[in-house]
């Protein structure tokens, strides 16, 4: 449960902050007949991810099982890479990302209400779709039979409209920094373990071989359905009785993914040469003028 209430609080605060930032920058600017396209965009993105995870759930019950496997599988290991490309998006382009949107909604402004409509709807439903996706892989993955995978992917995204109110409010103050590399760390630790069960139902959807070559197996120690069991698979997609290929893919996707992410911007050579090269133009810059 806790592992996707992760992905809810993440997927949704991030969708959050963009509404608030668009939404914000209208009333500042005196611009509030625009809010009512805006809202429809993102009422749009919201259905349109609703009714994508319901295809999603309703559309794969109809298959066979082998083919719900390499369909569950396949979908699972799209929603990693969706995933860990929007947590290094956002670790990025998080401190421009107010500036970027000002920018789209001003061309917005000028083209029409219906740039306003595609401005919100693009804004919020890439997220939107992502969510979706993800979490349709995740509770798949971790479920147990009852509600409780799904019921933290909805406090998750009620927590993270709560969080969105305050911060448009100016109630709530965090170093949004630290937070989406924190909770990207976990979402990252997540992940890993929805494509380790992928590739488990690609195993068992026969597409990939060595389902009966377990790396190892402590199911009596680690029992599937004691509350600790449950914990570790509700939290990691903890398996007792993995694959070798299983772990293997689990190792080679988060020991370097997480390295990365983790890795401080700006260090590498290139960023400090440019930064010098900056300090220099402006030393020459300040030598050249006699006002300086």
């Amino acid at each position: 449960m806790f592992g996707n209430y992760l992905i809810g609080l993440r997927e949704g605060l991030e969708a959050s902050l963009v509404v608030c930032i668009l939404i914000a920058y209208l009333v500042k600017t005196g611009r509030r007949d625009a809010l009512k396209p805006i809202w429809a965009g993102i009422g749009v993105a919201v259905g349109i991810a609703l009714a994508f995870g319901a295809g999603l759930e309703f559309g794969s019950q109809e298959l066979t099982f082998e083919a719900q496997e390499l369909l569950g599988g396949s979908l699972s290991i799209l929603a990693v890479v969706l995933v860990t490309w929007m947590v290094f998006w956002m670790k990025k382009t998080a401190r421009h990302l107010r500036a970027e949107l000002h920018g789209k909604l001003d061309a917005a402004l000028a083209m029409g209400t219906g740039a306003l409509v595609a401005t919100a709807f693009l804004a919020v439903g890439r997220e939107g779709l992502e969510t979706a996706l993800f979490v349709w892989a995740s509770v798949r993955a971790s479920s147990d039979g009852s509600h409780a995978p799904l019921l933290g992917v909805v406090l998750g995204l009620l927590t993270a409209v709560l969080l969105g109110w305050l911060f448009y409010r100016g109630a709530l103050r965090i170093n949004l920094a630290k937070f989406f590399t924190w909770t990207g760390g976990m979402l990252v630790v997540v992940a890993a373990g929805v494509l380790a069960y992928g590739v488990h139902d690609l195993q068992e959807a026969r597409f990939l071989g060595g389902l009966a070559d377990k790396a190892f197996d402590i199911s009596a120690t680690v029992p599937p359905d004691s509350w600790y069991g449950t914990l570790l698979k509700g939290v990691f997609n903890f398996q007792p009785d993995p694959t070798v290929l299983q772990v293997t893919v689990w190792a080679l996707y988060l020991i370097p993914t997480l390295a990365l992410f983790l890795a401080p911007i700006g260090s590498g050579p290139s960023v400090r040469v440019e930064k010098q090269k900056a300090t220099d133009e402006k030393a020459e810059a300040g030598a050249a003028d006699p006002a300086v």
